[in-house]
């Protein structure tokens, strides 16, 4: 089958996945159609590998409504990412941490209309199997403090202001084992309607009697392993480098820099 074909300008976006603009075509001729799908990869990976044609997109845009969160992420991630903050209220979600944050992310590019990072962070025990983590529900029997923490991390919005440092020592009173690790999952989606990637970072350690300034979060009660410190007590740039979500946002920093990502700044 043949085609007869006259470009003015073509837009590979669609067919690639990309913001491609190619310059025109002057003359006219018959080609048949798989000539033509050649054709039109071959210049858009000729496009590419110039350096003329690179993915364009918007800055990231970081979902939270956290100040100190955001001053972390802000730190951390420096110039490597172009990003702005907003927030957004996303449903209250139930399930496996990282299916959690995949969905946030969805949810967010679909209102962004635009590339999205999220983040869904947790703090589990080991002596409760890593609650808050679900999963452990389809397999362990659990105690009544570990049913209590489950119901509550549903609402995990008002956890910590309704349960408070004391109460989280006191979930362990009756457990030895008072190790515990910080999770921190970023979700990462192109835009909408795109499968998200998550990146994990954990930091493992301990829980303790509060001590430290009481301004974010569970960071007074969690002392890391080799440290004498808690998170609360520690200079914010020694906790950036051992931080859970310091980890997290490494893997997230390597990607971008693998996918060669630009950006319209």
């Amino acid at each position: 089958m043949y085609v007869i074909l006259e470009w003015t300008r073509v837009d590979l976006g669609i067919l690639l996945g990309a913001q491609l603009q190619l310059p025109p075509l002057q003359n006219r001729r018959f080609v048949t159609l798989r000539e033509c799908t050649v054709r039109l990869i071959k210049m858009a990976a000729a496009r590419l590998v110039a350096g003329t044609g690179s993915v364009k997109l918007p800055p990231v845009t970081f979902v939270t409504g956290n100040a100190k969160k955001l001053e972390e992420v802000k730190v951390i991630l420096g110039n490597s990412i172009p990003f702005q903050s907003l927030k957004l209220d996303l449903p209250e979600l139930q399930g496996d941490p990282e299916d959690i944050a995949k969905e946030k992310a969805r949810l967010a590019a679909n209102q962004v209309k635009g590339p999205v990072l999220v983040e869904d962070t947790c703090l589990c025990f080991n002596a409760l199997k890593g609650l808050p983590d679900l999963r452990i529900l389809h397999h362990s029997y659990i105690h009544v403090y570990a049913l209590l923490l489950v119901i509550l991390w549903i609402h995990s919005k008002w956890f910590l202001q309704k349960l408070g440092h004391e109460g989280l020592n006191n979930m362990l009173m009756a457990y030895e084992d008072k190790s515990a690790y910080a999770m921190c999952i970023f979700s990462f989606a192109i835009g909408p309607n795109s499968e998200p990637i998550t990146f994990v970072g954990k930091t493992a350690g301990r829980i303790v009697p509060a001590r430290g300034p009481n301004d974010f979060g569970w960071d007074p009660v969690f002392q890391p392993d080799g440290y004498e410190l808690t998170y609360a007590e520690m200079p914010k740039e020694e906790k950036n480098k051992i931080s859970h979500r310091s980890r997290a946002l490494a893997l997230v920093k390597s990607h971008f820099a693998e996918a060669g990502y630009a950006f319209d700044t």
